[in-house]
């Protein structure tokens, strides 16, 4: 699971095995072994990896958050309700939310 993720983030990125071995100090060998599953990331080189690609080691271990612990809502939903830092967000607030997602339309 954890080289399926490397390949996938590293693919992401659009680079090559050499350059994110540079990036974390291995070699390009080590980084296909890990994709390839023969071999595994010591737990410092999992934090690097996921410092690096900007993601939760769990996210990199294949331990994705139960479907009941993710939080989403819809900004179309009128029965939201939507706060951030504890307060409530302004209806106007979430209408130019909703423009910036559309791409400035309204």
């Amino acid at each position: 699971m954890i080289g399926e993720r490397i390949k996938e983030l590293r693919k992401s990125k659009k680079m090559s095995q050499s350059e994110l071995g540079k990036f974390i100090g291995v070699s390009q060998t080590t980084v296909t072994a890990w994709e390839n599953g023969r071999a595994e990331p010591s737990s410092s080189y999992v934090t690097k990896l996921a410092t690096f690609f900007n993601v939760s080691t769990d996210y990199l271990l294949g331990r994705d958050p139960r479907e009941d612990d993710l939080k989403t809502a819809d900004l179309a939903d009128d029965d939201t309700i939507f706060t951030f830092e504890g307060k409530l967000i302004p209806e106007q607030d979430l209408e130019y939310m909703k423009r910036l997602l559309r791409g400035g339309r309204k």
